[in-house]
C-alpha cells in the first residue's frame, strides 16, 4: 500500500509538471505549481515517514506494465528506500514552501515551474526502484530535468558554460553505471534486485562494479576529483533549486552507492574501504580548502558540500572495513554516523542555501565582499543562517556535531582490525577529518561574518529589507529540525537501527534506555555524549556572562563610528574582507593545492591610481585531469570535421569498408 500510495504521488507531481508547462505564463502560475508541489510532497513525506518508523518486516512492492517487456517496472520501499525517501521528500517539501515566497522574485518562471516538480518525481523514482532498467531510466530523468534548472538563466554564459559541464558529468556517471548494472545482470539479464542479490557475484567482478559505482555515484554526489560539475551547477541554478541539487540529489548519489555496495554486492573485500576511505579523506579536506578560496556565497556553500559528502564516504569506508572483518557492531555505529550525516546535511545545507537566497534577493549580490551589516536589516535569515551555519561547523549541541561525534567514535575502533594496512591508514583519515572539522569552522566564520556582521559594504547591502515569510518559514522550520535531531540524537539514531541492521547486520544499542537521553555508542566505560546537558551549560555560561556584563560594567553607553589612529573611518573598504580573512590559510596550502600566485600591481609614483592585490588561484584537478581531455576532444572533433565535406563516393566507400571491419570482428570473435 505504501508504494502504491507514494507511486500515485509521483504521477501527481508528473502531472503538476505537465500543467505548468500550459500555465507556466499565468499571473499566478508559481504560487500554484509550488503550492501543489508542496502538497504533494508533504504526502510522500508523511506516508514515507510512516513507514520508516514503523519499519515493516515485509517491503511494499508494486510492478507496473512497463519498462522491459520482459521485465515489467519494479517499484519496493524497504527500510533504506523510506529513509531516503523521508530525506528526499523532507527537502522536497522545505524548498516548495521556500518558493511560494522566493519564486515571485523569478524572472523567467516558465523555465522552472515545468521541471520543477519533474525533478522532484525523478529523484523519488530512483529511490523506489528495484530493477536496473527502472533504476537507470529513473535517474536519467532525474538528471535531465535538473540539468534544465540549472540552465533557467541561458542568457548567462557561465550558466550556458555550467550546464554543459553538469550535463557531461552526468553522462558519463550514467555511462558508469550502466556498466556497473551490466555486469551485475551478467548473461542471464538478471536486470530485477531481488536476482542480482540471490547470483551473489565473484570477487573480481564485484571489484569492478564497486568502482563502476564509486564512479557513477560518486560523479553526482561530487566526490573528487568527479566534483567540477558542482561548484558551477550551484551558484547558476535557483536559490531553492540549488538547495535540492546539494541537499537532497547528493543524497540520492549516496543511496545508489548504499543500496549497490550494501545490498546488492553481498559481503565486501577488507581493501574495498581502502579506496573508499581514501577518496572520502581527501575530498573531506580539499572541498573545504576550495570552499575557503571563494568569495561567491553559493560557490562557497557548494564546495562545502564537496566535504560533508566525504565524510559521509568515510563513515561508509570504516563500515565496510568492519563488516569485511566480521565486526558488525563496529560497522553498525559507522553506518549508522554516515547515515546520520546523511539526514542532517540534506538540513543544514538547505538551509543555508534557503539563506543565500534570500540574501541574494535583497541585495541582488553573491559577493561577500559586497555584503556586510545584513544582521541589523535582516535579523531573522541572519539567525537562521547562523543556526546552520554552527551546525554545518558541527559544533555542539546541533545536529552537525552528534553525526560527526559518531564517525570519530567509529574512527577510535580501528586499532581492533586485525589488517595492518587499515590500522595505518584509519588514524590518518581521522587526521584528516580533524582538520576538515577545523577548516568547516573557519569557512562559516569567514561566511557569516563577511555576509551579516561589520557594516555594509556596498549600497545594495546598505538598503536591504527582510525576505518573505514564506522564506522565513521554510528557514525556520529547518533551523529547528537541526536543534531538534542535536538535542535528541538517539531519537535518530534508534530510527536509523532497520536501516543499518538491514546493511550491516547489526544496529547500534537503544538510545532511548539511556538516562538523561544520552548517547553511548558502543559502552559508556568508553564514551557517552549528552546533548541536553551540553546545551544546559551552554546556556547557564551565556546567561552569566550576560548578568556579570549587565550588573557590573559600566552603564555608560556609547555608539561612535569606527576610527584609525583617533581619526574617523568613513570607509566600509577598510574592513576585513572574504580574501584576507582566507590570506594564512592560502599562504598555507595555496602554493601546493591550487598553485595561488598573489601580484601585487602598484602604480608609479604620481599615478592616483590604487594598489591592487591580484590573487590567481587554480583548480589543479580540471588544469591536470579535464583540460587536456577538453583539448584533444577539439582537436579531434577539428579533425573528424573533414567528414562532412566529403563525396557521396567516399561516404559509400567508408560505409563498405566499415562493415567489412565489423564482419571481420565478428568472424574472428566467434
Amino acid at each position: 500500500m505504501t508504494a502504491t500510495i507514494a507511486l500515485s504521488c509521483v504521477a501527481a507531481l508528473l502531472a503538476t509538471s505537465a500543467l505548468a508547462v500550459a500555465m507556466a505564463r499565468l499571473p499566478g502560475a508559481s504560487r500554484a505549481i509550488y503550492g501543489a508541489s508542496l502538497a504533494v510532497s508533504s504526502v510522500l513525506l508523511i506516508v514515507t515517514l510512516a513507514a520508516f518508523v514503523s519499519a515493516p518486516a515485509t517491503p511494499s512492492v508494486v510492478t507496473l506494465p512497463l519498462g522491459l517487456p520482459w521485465l515489467g517496472a519494479h517499484f519496493r520501499i524497504d527500510a533504506l528506500s523510506a529513509f531516503f525517501l523521508v530525506v528526499v521528500d523532507l527537502g522536497a517539501a522545505a524548498a516548495s514552501l521556500y518558493a511560494l515566497g522566493y519564486g515571485q522574485h523569478e524572472k523567467t518562471p516558465q523555465r522552472v515551474l515545468p521541471f520543477y516538480p519533474a525533478f522532484l518525481a525523478g529523484m523519488n523514482l530512483v529511490v523506489m526502484a528495484d530493477d536496473a532498467f527502472t533504476f537507470l531510466l529513473s535517474w536519467e530523468f532525474m538528471s535531465l530535468s535538473s540539468w534544465a534548472l540549472v540552465i533557467t538563466h541561458h542568457r548567462d554564459r557561465a550558466n550556458v558554460y555550467a550546464g554543459y559541464v553538469y550535463l557531461v558529468m552526468a553522462g558519463f556517471g550514467t555511462l558508469a553505471l550502466l556498466l556497473a548494472f551490466g555486469l551485475l545482470a551478467g548473461p542471464d539479464g538478471l536486470y530485477g534486485f531481488d536476482a542480482i542479490r540471490a547470483a551473489q557475484p565473484s570477487a573480481g567482478l564485484a571489484a569492478l562494479v564497486l568502482i563502476l559505482v564509486l564512479v557513477g555515484a560518486g560523479s553526482k554526489a561530487g566526490l573528487i576529483p568527479l566534483h567540477v560539475w558542482l561548484p558551477l551547477a550551484h551558484p547558476a541554478a535557483p536559490s531553492h533549486v540549488s538547495a535540492l541539487l546539494s541537499g537532497v540529489m547528493t543524497k540520492v548519489a549516496v543511496y545508489a552507492f548504499v543500496r549497490v555496495v550494501f545490498d546488492l554486492l553481498g559481503t565486501p573485500a577488507w581493501w574495498w574501504s581502502i579506496l573508499v576511505l581514501f577518496i572520502g579523506g581527501t575530498t573531506c579536506v580539499l572541498g573545504l580548502l576550495y570552499a575557503l578560496m571563494q568569495s561567491d556565497l553559493k560557490r562557497v556553500l557548494a564546495y562545502s558540500t564537496i566535504e560533508n559528502i566525504g565524510l559521509i564516504f568515510v563513515a561508509f569506508g570504516l563500515a565496510l572495513a568492519f563488516k569485511a572483518e566480521g565486526m558488525a557492531w563496529a560497522a553498525a555505529l559507522a553506518m549508522t554516523a554516515g547515515l546520520f550525516h546523511v539526514f542532517n546535511h540534506s538540513l543544514f545545507k538547505s538551509l543555508l542555501f534557503f539563506g543565500s537566497g534570500a540574501v541574494l534577493t535583497a541585495t541582488g549580490e553573491r559577493d561577500m565582499d559586497r555584503l556586510g551589516g545584513l544582521i541589523h536589516r535582516m535579523p531573522k535569515t541572519a539567525l537562521a543562517f547562523l543556526i546552520g551555519s554552527v551546525a554545518i561547523s558541527a559544533l555542539p549541541p546541533l545536529n552537525g556535531f552528534a553525526s560527526e561525534w559518531l564517525v570519530f567514535q567509529a574512527v577510535l575502533q580501528s586499532p581492533q582490525l586485525p589488517s595492518w594496512g587499515l590500522k595505518l591508514l584509519i588514524p590518518a583519515v581521522g587526521a584528516l577529518l580533524a582538520l576538515s572539522a577545523a577548516l568547516a569552522a573557519a569557512c562559516f566564520v569567514r561566511a557569516f561574518g563577511m555576509t551579516f556582521l561589520g557594516r555594509p559594504r556596498a549600497s545594495t547591502a546598505e538598503h536591504a529589507v527582510e525576505t518573505d515569510v514564506w522564506s522565513l518559514a521554510a528557514m525556520a522550520g529547518l533551523a529547528a529540525l537541526c536543534v531538534l535531531a542535536g538535542l535528541f540524537p538517539g531519537l535518530v539514531i534508534d530510527a536509523l537501527a532497520p536501516v543499518v541492521l538491514g546493511a550491516t547486520g547489526a544496529r547500534m544499542p537503544v538510545q532511548v534506555a539511556v538516562p538523561w537521553l544520552s548517547i553511548v555508542p558502543i559502552a559508556e566505560s568508553r564514551s557517552s555524549y549528552n546533548a541536553l546537558l551540553v546545551f544546559a551549560f551552554i546556556a547557564f555560561s551565556a546567561s552569566m556572562s550576560v548578568f556579570v556584563i549587565h550588573r557590573f560594567a559600566s552603564r555608560v553607553f556609547r555608539r561612535a563610528p569606527p576610527w584609525d589612529c583617533g581619526y574617523p573611518d568613513p570607509s566600509p573598504l577598510t574592513q576585513y574582507s572574504a580574501g584576507s580573512f582566507a590570506q594564512p590559510i592560502r599562504r598555507v596550502f595555496g602554493t601546493a593545492v591550487f598553485q595561488a600566485r598573489e601580484h601585487v600591481e602598484m602604480p608609479p609614483p604620481g599615478d592616483m591610481r590604487p594598489a591592487r592585490l591580484v590573487v590567481d588561484v587554480r583548480d589543479l584537478v580540471w588544469s591536470l585531469l579535464y583540460a587536456p581531455v577538453e583539448r584533444a576532444v577539439t582537436v579531434l572533433a577539428d579533425r573528424l570535421n573533414v567528414l562532412q565535406f566529403l563525396t557521396i563516393r567516399r561516404y559509400l566507400s567508408l560505409v563498405f569498408l566499415s562493415l567489412v571491419g565489423l564482419l571481420l570482428v565478428i568472424a574472428i570473435w566467434s
